[in-house]
């Protein structure tokens, strides 16, 4: 791969990471961007209930909606932002970062299906597709710790851990 594929494929890693890690710390803090301070995780808020409970739609809408109120949706939502967002941000855990950050995009996807402004694709198909793409491409090895952590006995150990 060429030097400049590999630094784009870093500024894609880096910003996909700030897109993920935002989204978990608004969620715990209500920074007032997509999360108002009095509706908070901290502030006692289920950070998926108003969405889920409200915002699902089409034919998987059901489905999604028996998830609203649970803690557990709640921890692994928020928990999955952050980790993967630190992961993308750090280049280390880029294959479960990448795949799990794949779907939780899926999920979401298909909580909104079919997309409000094109029939088939929106901007969590775009995501998916760049998670997998950084996996592939070894993202993380580039302005990131991805080589060292490779290197790691624990990861050598537990190839998952990439």
């Amino acid at each position: 791969m060429m030097m400049n594929q590999k630094k784009l494929f870093a500024v894609l890693r880096l910003v996909m990471g700030f897109i993920f890690l935002w989204a978990g710390v608004d969620k715990i803090f209500g920074l007032g961007f997509a999360t108002a301070p009095e509706k908070a995780w901290l502030a006692g808020v289920s950070p998926t209930s108003g969405f889920l409970a409200n915002a699902t739609e089409g034919p998987f809408a059901p489905f999604f909606q028996t998830m609203a109120h649970n803690p557990v949706v709640d921890f692994l939502f928020v928990a999955g932002l952050v980790l993967v967002g630190c992961a993308l941000l750090l280049g280390i855990g880029m294959t479960i970062a990448g795949y799990s950050g794949s779907l939780m995009m899926v999920l979401i996807y298909a909580s909104m299906y079919p997309p409000e402004n094109n029939p088939f694709f929106d901007e969590h198909v775009v995501y998916i597709i760049s998670l997998l793409i950084l996996v592939q491409v070894k993202a993380g090895r580039s302005w990131g710790y991805g080589a060292w952590w490779e290197k790691q006995s624990i990861v050598q150990k537990y190839p998952a851990l990439l």
